[in-house]
């Protein structure tokens, strides 16, 4: 760029004697000058326009700088930079350089200093939970080596109109698909379901949860063998266990060969020992493999059966053939069931379908027969979640870096004036945007070590720190080098482009609209911080309300006992009899299900005035006698089963669904059939809640059965400690089945395990929209602490002249006040849509009130005013002496 040069002096005039060169000329100049040197040659430029000015007047003046400005604009003016040493903006020297200028202004500013870090580690250190939470989740069952290959066969069916679709599948759906369809897979394995069992070496008897499976189950899902080969599961009486429970019976001792006892009825050889499954794969709670042949030996009635393919009671698991598609054999095998049951069955229009492993965890949500996802919608939930809680922290920075541009605009002047290029500047400004956050990082991983075992529990998960993983490593650098430049961009522009002669002479202003941004910032700050307190109320009062529907039965002092042993099948009426004798029970009954569950759903159900177009399908309950005393239900017409009635052996009670269902108005003393079974109604008692408290009860019917019973239900009596009763209760149990531990369930822990994931995700959301208003608090106490800082003469001069603490408190608050005010009126709307969307998932769900808008508008405006009263009242107890003396 051509020079210009001068051999008088150049006088400085005083500002109120400088001229204005004609302001084409310098619109042109900024246009199309070099822009590396543009501001220099400009002030050089105004500096002879003020001296030609002075020596020859101000019409000369005008003509020899719009003749010079033409000169200077390319491609006019010469190139000279050749004559000059290349200036290198990422010499190892400069960015040493930059680093050091960087870590000195952290230092001279420790207060600002610390709300940047501590606010960008604890946003990234939520970013990378969030992050090893989406990693598991998306990972889930992914460690199988045939996991694009396997699949598990599942049916859509139609009950009244409605498709229902389940996993449950007659026991002969392997075989039959395995003859039909040999070429399209390579293993169909048959299975029961994953359940607690007593295994039991000598005296060592624990409840493990296992299952049983068709041989091929080790190759599809590839376990990896401690001891013994896959093939171990061929012989009937074997056992396969995973190294977790090999080593709980037999501690350094070689189990293989070993013969151990299952629910004291088989014994069984232990074949072979694998590694435990991941605990992120729907198969980690098998720590058993036992042959499925034994399953059917075990069971005769199965093989006994009139109708096998009427009952639903097994599970089915495939791996397809190298060339086969899932979408096409899935399609091959839907009416492989249809053409297999009777006529009458036909109506429910059974349809077959291979559900593939990658959506067993995050799609397994069907309505009316369509996949409406499932755990998908958490995933994009936290993720957004985690997205935003980064984003309050660089906001933070950005808000604290920009509100003190005017603290360093002479600092940027200075800089320039000595030779900086803009480009110099700015990656000045990102060096100390990257130190800051290569400090949060560091501190991020630390936060995220200390937090990951509260995290684990809350989210049910054994998350760790992928301390060996590369891609973890790479993922969090890039991650952390990109939030620096994200959040060291606006201010490295915004202060760069500062002019040197403004800033040097005192006409620097920043404007009336530079805090614009800031407050925009902060307005978004607070809206997220909103909107998740908002969506956190709205979870937990749904959670609320469902706890307060009404059971139908009394969940206090109520337990039930598995019978897990033949021992207890035949010993009810004793077993009952010790148990009332110890004087802390109030009464005892066996059912085929808990009461917080329902296991069996049956059709085949006839009354008179039945419709003919509906199949009518009941949930199933079998009892004994006492079963209402015990649970406590509430007969709402009619009378309860009664030893006093021999005839009860073909009662039934219905529940209030059931009734209305079938259109009954006078149900006490109807004929109800089930297939070639005549009932009589003899009461009907509330509903009960048995399966999900958000949705409606099903139709339930209960009827006397002493041979099917699964459960022994217990209610201690209200008089009577728990701590005191359990001890007894043992005693007898000990006493009848000594080969089983006694094991036993509370009812209302049961029942709670019902708000399991809607209390985890309430949970998790209470604890990121603490760290949100956390983040937000501390960007607005440092923004607090600037703005009392910048006013600090006024709030001097108002003090002289009158101004109370309280209204200099007001004063400053104000501001910040409207914004979040405004933040409650944006979060508010967009809150409602999402939150109203998600409850509408329940049947059984509460509607939003609008105290909930207006408590967490008092609460933001509440934290907002405490977290700025601080250096508001700091500033306002002030002696105007010391504020007002000159600088």
């Amino acid at each position: 760029m051509q020079r210009l040069y001068h051999t008088q002096r150049l006088y400085h005039l005083p500002v109120f004697m400088q001229h204005t060169p004609p302001r084409w000329a310098t619109t042109l100049l900024r246009w199309w000058a070099d822009p590396n040197t543009s501001e220099e040659v400009e002030g050089d430029l105004l500096e002879l326009y003020n001296y030609w000015v002075t020596t020859v007047g101000e019409q000369k003046a005008n003509w020899k700088y719009a003749l010079n400005a033409l000169k200077l604009l390319r491609p006019f003016a010469k190139d000279k930079r050749a004559h000059y040493p290349k200036t290198y903006l990422y010499s190892p020297t400069m960015l040493r350089n930059y680093f050091k200028i960087a870590f000195r202004n952290l230092l001279k500013y420790r207060g600002y200093s610390f709300i940047n870090v501590t606010g960008l580690a604890t946003g990234m250190a939520v970013a990378i939970l969030i992050g090893l939470w989406l990693y598991d989740e998306l990972s889930y069952n992914k460690q199988f080596e045939n996991y694009n290959r396997i699949v598990q066969v599942m049916q859509h069916q139609t009950f009244d109109g409605q498709v229902n679709t389940q996993t449950a599948n007659p026991y002969l759906m392997g075989e039959e698909i395995q003859n039909k369809y040999p070429n399209d897979f390579k293993y169909i394995v048959m299975s029961s379901w994953t359940n607690g069992h007593i295994l039991a070496y000598g005296d060592k008897k624990l409840t493990k949860t296992g299952n049983y499976f068709e041989p091929g189950i080790t190759e599809m899902l590839s376990l990896q063998m401690l001891k013994g080969s896959r093939a171990g599961l061929n012989d009937v009486n074997s056992i396969l266990l995973s190294e977790s429970a090999a080593k709980a019976y037999f501690g350094n001792e070689d189990p293989m060969g070993k013969v151990m006892k299952i629910d004291n009825k088989n014994d069984v050889k232990v074949t072979g020992v694998y590694k435990d499954l991941p605990y992120n794969s729907d198969f980690k709670d098998l720590t058993f493999l036992l042959p499925w042949s034994l399953y059917l030996s075990s069971k005769p009635w199965i093989k006994e059966m009139t109708n096998p393919w009427r009952s639903n009671f097994t599970q089915t698991y495939a791996m397809l053939a190298d060339h086969a598609d899932i979408a096409q054999v899935s399609a091959k095998i839907k009416d492989v069931k249809l053409h297999k049951v009777r006529a009458e069955e036909r109506a429910f229009k059974p349809v077959v379908f291979l559900q593939p492993m990658s959506k067993w965890h995050l799609y397994a949500e069907f309505k009316d027969g369509i996949n409406i996802g499932g755990r998908i919608q958490f995933v994009w939930l936290f993720g957004i979640i985690g997205g935003f809680v980064l984003l309050l922290a660089c906001i933070n920075f950005m808000n604290l870096s920009t509100a003190r541009s005017e603290k360093r605009a002479k600092e940027v002047g200075v800089r320039k004036a000595v030779g900086s290029v803009r480009g110099q500047l700015i990656n000045q400004f990102l060096s100390e945007s990257l130190l800051v956050t290569l400090i949060s990082f560091g501190l991020a991983i630390l936060l995220v070590q200390l937090a990951l075992p509260m995290f684990n529990e809350v989210a049910d998960k054994k998350i760790t720190v992928l301390w060996q993983e590369p891609l973890f490593w790479l993922s969090g650098i890039g991650f952390t080098v990109l939030t620096g430049i994200i959040a060291g961009s606006y201010p490295a522009f915004y202060l760069s482009s500062f002019r040197p002669v403004q800033v040097l002479k005192g006409t620097f202003r920043v404007g009336r609209f530079a805090s614009v941004p800031r407050k925009v910032l902060v307005t978004i700050q607070f809206t997220v911080s909103v909107a998740l307190i908002i969506g956190t109320m709205v979870v937990f009062q749904q959670i609320d309300f469902a706890k307060k529907r009404p059971a139908g039965y009394a969940v206090d002092k109520l337990l039930y006992v598995p019978i897990s042993t033949p021992d207890l099948a035949n010993k009810y009426e004793v077993v009952r009899n010790d148990l009332l004798k110890t004087g802390a029970i109030a009464e005892v009954s066996e059912s085929s299900s808990p009461i917080t569950s329902v296991w069996a759903i049956n059709n085949g159900y006839s009354w008179k005035g039945k419709d003919p177009g509906i199949q009518g399908n009941f949930a199933a309950v079998s009892a004994t006698h006492e079963f209402g005393k015990t649970i406590g239900w509430e007969l709402k017409e009619g009378r309860d089963f009664s030893r006093d009635f021999p005839t009860d052996s073909t009662a039934m009670i219905l529940n209030e669904t059931a009734v209305k269902f079938m259109g009954l108005k006078k149900p006490v003393g109807e004929i109800v059939k089930i297939d070639d079974k005549v009932f009589h109604v003899i009461g009907v008692v509330k509903d009960l809640v048995m399966q999900s408290p958000y949705q409606p009860v099903f139709r339930t019917s209960f009827v006397l059965d002493y041979n099917d019973a699964s459960v022994i239900n217990i209610k201690i009596n209200a008089t009577t400690n728990t701590s005191d009763a359990l001890p007894k209760i043992e005693a007898v149990f000990r006493k009848h089945n000594p080969a089983a531990p006694f094991e036993y369930q509370f009812i209302d822990e049961e029942y709670a395990k019902k708000f399991t994931d809607e209390v985890r995700i309430g949970k998790l959301a209470t604890f990121f929209a603490i760290l949100a208003i956390f983040i937000s608090c501390l960007g607005l106490f440092g923004l607090a602490s600037f703005v009392a800082e910048q006013r600090t003469k006024e709030i001097g001069i108002r003090k002289v002249l009158g101004a109370s603490v309280s209204n200099l408190w007001g004063l400053l608050s104000k501001e910040f006040v409207v914004l979040v005010v405004v933040a409650c009126g944006i979060a508010g709307p967009i809150t409602w849509y999402g939150m109203n969307n998600w409850i509408q998932k329940f049947d059984y769900h509460i509607e939003i009130s609008w105290w909930v808008f207006v408590a967490t508008a008092i609460l933001a405006v509440g934290i907002a005013l405490l977290t700025v009263s601080y250096q508001a009242i700091k500033a306002a107890i002030v002696n105007p002496v010391k504020s007002l003396k000159s600088e």
